[in-house]
């Protein structure tokens, strides 16, 4: 003990920490009694103050209780009443006439509406009466086995259809993951410091407290994740690492390792979000990694229809039934058409087909558009639906994005996607409109290169 208050700072706060730490890890359980003032005082070698500070700071954290005549003891983590917390209104993205939209990836039309029209007319020559009672999870066995084969060209590891949850969509399975795991009144999250948006909203409705941490070229940092552990205690680790949005960073397998080795040693869970995922699969998943501890979601929003509302979550081993029953809870389970639909694209080889030639659609816009911009500093990935653009000094990424516009292309400046306190950087990101043709693409981009060689003369350096 003696040695963990002999840094630099007060003591009763390199003790309060202290406790924090061992509270998070479960060194210290619920209802743990901790040892009177004087004893813990004599055992720190500290004064009796600086314990009963300490003791002090953590009871109204809500950490710690005191009954007077009992003693201290280590707070249940019980759920605090009333609304969560005030978030965020979702941005409105509608079109606006005359100007390009970049602000937002959206699919190209590579066949999706034909084998639709195909899928619902064999659907619905099977109708019958069992499309007129309530639909439960268990009855999703066969669409469950199909997820898997789907999801076969993937580094998972060993992945049984039990341990499949069939969502509305990938925020549905985050949301989910969230009313899985969360526990007490104040849970924290840790996301990336630059993350997509939804990510914040689910966590902020599941009354928790968002975290970001600092990044790389790799994606988070393991020392900024470990500093961030060890500061707020975080049961959830949201996370991006094949293809982050919006810095289309990816993870090595030796960042991939650290970052697992840091979630072990504090005890975390992962979401591990895949729904932009890269062409190449030849990376381990951090599920394959550590698949006691990670929830790996997906959808079929951005390979195949968006309008679908058909995700998966891929539960960690043996919490299939845990899944499974939060999502009938919530929902009882997809709707019939909704699901007979999936099944039916899955069956007849439609979806893969599609999220082929949807790949190679934006694998021909990522590449032209790191050609028109190739000589600024741009991030990319084939296949990958959007650019994240550093700016050439003199630009601010507001000022930027309101001359694009001015120039008719929108798109999405940095502090989209910034924590409330958190510093963006002089970025934007440009989404590769599917819906619009190589050729209007290739005009907006090349405007905003013409933007980028010619700052603004009132910024200019």
């Amino acid at each position: 003990m003696d040695t963990i208050l002999t840094g630099e700072g007060p003591k009763y706060q390199a003790l309060a920490q202290h406790l924090r730490e061992r509270i998070a890890r479960g060194d210290l359980a619920e209802g743990a009694q901790l040892p009177p003032v004087r004893d813990l005082a004599w055992e720190a070698k500290v004064t009796p103050g600086t314990v009963a500070r300490a003791y002090r700071i953590l009871t109204q954290e809500g950490l710690l209780e005191a009954t007077v005549g009992r003693g201290t003891f280590v707070a249940a983590r019980t759920p605090r009443l009333g609304p969560p917390p005030p978030t965020e209104a979702e941005v409105d993205v509608r079109p606006v006439a005359g100007r390009l939209d970049l602000r937002s990836p959206s699919l190209p039309e590579v066949g999706q509406v034909a084998a639709l029209g195909e899928s619902l007319r064999r659907i619905s020559m099977k109708i019958d009466a069992q499309w007129l009672g309530y639909v439960t999870q268990s009855g999703e066995s066969t669409l469950r086995a199909a997820v898997v084969r789907w999801l076969s060209d993937r580094m998972l590891g060993a992945l049984p259809p039990e341990d499949v949850v069939l969502t509305h969509g990938g925020q549905s399975a985050v949301s989910l993951v969230l009313q899985c795991v969360l526990r007490g009144d104040r849970p924290a999250v840790l996301v990336e410091d630059l993350c997509y948006p939804g990510f914040r909203y689910a966590a902020r409705l599941a009354r928790a407290e968002v975290f970001g941490v600092a990044m790389d070229a790799e994606g988070m940092r393991p020392d900024a994740l470990e500093a961030a552990c060890r500061r707020h205690m975080p049961q959830v680790l949201c996370l991006t690492p094949d293809a982050q949005n919006p810095t289309t960073a990816r993870m090595s397998l030796e960042r991939r390792r650290q970052i697992v080795s840091i979630a072990e040693r504090y005890n975390l869970q992962i979401i591990e979000d895949e729904c932009y995922t890269p062409r190449d699969h030849d990376v381990p998943t951090l599920r394959a990694i550590a698949p006691s501890r990670v929830w790996y979601v997906g959808s079929l929003s951005k390979t195949l229809s968006a309008a679908l509302r058909f995700g998966y979550l891929l539960c960690p081993a043996g919490m299939g039934t845990a899944g499974r029953l939060a999502a009938q809870h919530a929902y009882f389970a997809l709707s019939q058409p909704v699901a007979s639909l999936v099944l039916d694209l899955f069956q007849s080889g439609a979806a893969q087909a599609i999220r082929t030639r949807v790949l190679e659609d934006f694998t021909s816009r990522s590449r032209m558009a790191a050609n028109i911009l190739g000589s600024f500093d741009i991030a990319w990935q084939p296949g990958l639906p959007f650019v994240w653009m550093t700016l050439a000094q003199g630009w601010r990424s507001s000022t930027f994005a309101r001359r694009a516009e001015e120039a008719g292309v929108l798109l999405r400046p940095s502090d989209h996607y910034v924590m409330v306190n958190g510093h963006a950087p002089n970025a934007v990101r440009m989404a590769l409109a599917g819906d619009v043709s190589l050729a209007r693409l290739e005009e907006g981009l090349r405007r905003l290169a013409g933007l980028m060689s010619a700052p603004p003369d009132d910024m200019a350096v």
